[in-house]
Order: C-alpha cells, then structure tokens, then sequence
C-alpha cells in the first residue's frame, strides 16, 4: 500500500477537522503541564495570564468532556484549579453520565490538591460569585471531608469562613462561634482552638499553632526572628522550609534544618540550589547520598525502567528563571539528571558547555548562552536508546541548531537506528500558547516536576504527529479510569 500524503490539500473535512482537534488538545493538555500565572526570565505576569485564560475557555467551550478529563491527565496544579473554577463556573452538563464523571473528577482533584489552593479556589468562587447548586455541594463535601477542621479554620481562617458562608454549611458549634462570632472570647473544648485563643495573650502558646498562623502572632508580641524560628521549626512543613530557605539564602537569613530524607527529588534540587556553593561543596557527599535516596524513593512509588539513557541539560543564565519560580527551570533539570541516572540500566548527562566539567551536577550554576547543539552531537554520538533534553527552548547560541543536528542524523546517519529524542520543557511560552519548541523534528513536552516524567514519556508519543485524536482521546479515558480506581482503593 503505497504512502498517504498528509498534507491539508489530501485531506478530507472530517480528516483535517479531527486533525484541528487533535492538535488544540494536545496544544492545551501541553500547556498544562507547564504554565503558571507567574513571571517567567523572559516573559512577564501579564502575557501568560491572558494566554492561559484563552486556551482554557476555548477548550472548555468546545470540548468539554476531554476537558474535564484533562484533570486525571497529570497537569499541574495550577491549570487543575483553573479548570474546577470553569467547570463550576459554566454549570453542569444536561448529560448524567458526563455530570457524573465530571463531579467525581472534580472531587478526587480537589482531595489531592494542597489545602491552600483548594481555600484558595473556593474563595476566587465567592468573590465571583459562582453559587449554584453543584458549587455549594462541592465545597460542603471538601468541607466534611477534612480530617481537622479546626486546623483548617486556623490556618486558613477568611477563606474558610468565606468558603462555610458561600456554601451555606452547618458547622460545629465551637468551630461556627470561632469563624463567626469574635466577640465571644470564652475557653473552646477543641484544643487547638483554646491554643489559638491563649496565644493572643501568650507568647508560649504560639509554638504549637501552624507556621503561618505563629508568624502573625509573633510579631504581634515583638519576638525576635530567630528566636521563633528556632521554636516554631518543628511546626513548619517541608514546602514552607523550602520557600523560606530559598528566601534566606539571598537575604543571608537564618538557616533552617532541611529534612534531606523526607524531600522530593525536585524540591530536594531547589533546596540545594538555595544554598551557596561553598556549602554545597562542604556537603558532597551527603548531598549526592540525599539525591539518590530522593530518587529511589519516587521510583519505588512510580516505577521506571530504562535501557540506555542519555540527557541534555540546559544550566544557561535563563534556568535561573524568575521571582516567583528562583532555580525553577534548573532545579527540574538536575532533579531529571538523577531521576533518570536511578531509572535507567546506563545513564549519561551532558551539560551546557558553561557547566559541562562540574565533577558533582548540583554544583552547577546557571551561566552562559544557551547552546544545546554540542551537547546533542556528544548524547548521539554515545548512541542511547533516548536522549532526554530539559531547556526553557530559548537556543541562542546558534539559533535552531538543534533541530539541524536531529534531522540530519536522522535522515543521513542514525536512520532506523536514530535514538527516541524527547525534550521536556519546565517553561511556558505565552506568545505561542504552549511551552517552547526546538523545532518539528523533535517532540516537545511540558514538565512540571521532574516526578512527571515517566507520564511526560508515554505523552510525547502524542505530539510527534503520529497518534490519532482517538487515540488521544483513549488514552485521556485509561488516565480517568486509572484515578477513579486509584481513588477506590
């Protein structure tokens, strides 16, 4: 049978229609494992807001259903509040089996999701005022799902209350009189909540409160910074260790003990990248032990099995990223470089040329242009069964290079032996509505964290071209079947 041409002038409607729709999912589902409503090195706050907001409303308006199921897909979760806002916002569909399924979605997302952005969402509902039947019930069930309420209440009070309020739910006395009633300042028979009251006046009283809440009220009584850090250490989760570390190291704060063994391997990375190379290289030895302990622990929750891996690992001056996302883009780098050195049976990393002779990989720094062709030409040239590339797409030095050297050794030298090249990219690109490409030769993913990447690997097989929208559409059903079954036991 001879070879089809695919280009728009051989196709049928219903071919280049389903083909339009393959591609604006892809395109969102892409996005989805990237993008944040935050700066980014080379783009503001403003252009990613307005581009994420569009290609959620166009694939809300025109497919729906695969939008819902996008949830089960793995993107972040910044794009899995965005998509309860407008699910709940748009109402529910007439069709019961397609509401029902959307509801459970939105249940086991909100459960998994972290309590502050859940709080977080419920409140953008009251401010928008988005109270219909289907959001009132939503948020009743997440309330009495939370296993300490009164934890809930305290640490994040005013959304809780406006979340209770804007749902009309009945709480516990003693919780309804602590969100409602300020002028009743009588002991609570719950105690962390007689705890909250006795702080107020106590300074002893704060150090069993959470992190946030003690941080108020230790300015309130004038104690000195490092004081309550000291005593309120043992309160504060690792997330709020990591963030005020990352804060510390430019403000020459105070230290904080990272708990290296409990750490994620990407946290672990933007942790170790907070600290000075100084300290790094005093702590070689454990830091190296804490990375593949880190690496060991995701996989034995997540296998990956490997054969021959190579990656290429983008540390230009761009991965130090932004404000809001410090060390982001190199942070996920160097968390896949040991993700992936665990995973595979033989592993290679090659750096950026500014980085490529450092002896420990978290010693990189983010330096230089970003010139990925050489390092691609070494991976190819050791001849890996996948080449892994993590870059922000921002190749400059020279521009679209690598995309040259992958076609070419794929059409001249490699041919049927050329390895999978995959590049995952941590960075959304605003002006194009997806994360940044190299190029058409190589296939390009988002990526959150580097845990995402054995769902990044079996989702790049979508955006070579190949896969059908059925097929995506089947592979969203079996990701949708595997959490609601997941969520069962």
């Amino acid at each position: 049978m001879g070879h089809r041409d695919s280009s728009p002038g051989n196709l049928s409607r219903q071919e280049l229609r389903e083909r339009c729709e393959r591609e604006d999912l892809l395109m969102f589902i892409n996005s989805g494992f990237a993008a944040t409503r935050q700066n980014e090195f080379y783009t503001d706050l403003y252009r990613p807001s307005v581009s994420i907001e569009f290609l959620h409303r166009y694939v809300l308006i025109n497919y729906r259903l695969l939008y819902a199921r996008t949830l089960a897909a793995g993107i972040n979760h910044f794009n899995q509040q965005q998509i309860i806002f407008n699910l709940l916002q748009a109402g529910a569909p007439a069709d019961k089996v397609q509401r029902a399924e959307e509801g459970t979605l939105i249940a086991i997302t909100l459960r998994r999701l972290p309590a502050n952005r859940v709080y977080a969402l419920f409140a953008r509902l009251q401010q928008h005022r988005v109270n219909n039947r289907r959001t009132r019930a939503v948020i009743k069930t997440y309330l009495a799902w939370r296993r300490e309420p009164e934890f809930d209440a305290i640490k994040y009070r005013n959304k809780y209350r406006a979340a209770a309020a804007h749902a009309h739910t009945r709480l516990e006395e003693e919780l309804g009189r602590f969100l409602f009633d300020h002028t009743n300042q009588k002991a609570y028979q719950t105690p962390l909540l007689n705890q909250f009251r006795q702080a107020q006046y106590s300074e002893a009283a704060i150090y069993e409160l959470p992190f946030t809440v003690a941080e108020s009220l230790a300015q309130k009584h004038q104690v000195p910074r490092d004081v309550f850090l000291k005593k309120i250490e043992h309160k504060m989760t690792t997330a709020e260790k990591l963030r005020f570390q990352s804060t510390a190291a430019r403000t020459k704060g105070a230290k904080l003990e990272f708990d290296l063994t409990r750490a994620g391997v990407t946290k672990l990375a933007l942790y170790v990248l907070s600290l000075s190379r100084k300290e790094r290289e005093q702590r070689v030895d454990e830091l190296e032990a804490a990375f593949t302990g880190a690496a060991e622990r995701q996989l034995r929750r997540v296998p990956l099995k490997l054969g021959r891996v190579a990656t290429v690992l983008d540390s230009s001056h761009s991965t130090v990223g932004s404000r809001e996302r410090r060390n982001r883009p190199l942070g996920v780098a160097l968390a896949a470089s040991y993700l992936l050195r665990e995973a595979a049976e033989e592993y290679r990393a090659f750096w950026t040329p500014a980085n490529e002779q450092e002896e420990h990989e978290f010693l990189t720094r983010p330096a230089g242009q970003t010139a990925l062709a050489e390092p691609l030409l070494d991976a190819l040239e050791w001849q890996p069964d996948l080449i892994v590339i993590v870059s922000d797409g921002y190749e400059n030095d020279p521009p679209q290079l690598v995309d040259q050297v992958a076609r070419v050794y794929r059409e001249r030298i490699g041919k049927t032996e050329t390895p999978e090249i995959v590049h995952m990219n941590p960075v959304f690109d605003a002006d194009h509505f997806a994360p940044r490409r190299l190029g058409t030769t190589i296939p390009t993913v988002g990526l959150r964290d580097a845990e995402d990447i054995p769902t990044m690997l079996g989702f790049a097989r979508f955006t070579v071209g190949t896969a059908s929208l059925k097929e995506l559409e089947e592979y969203l059903a079996l990701r949708v079947n595997r959490m609601l079954k997941s969520d069962e036991t």
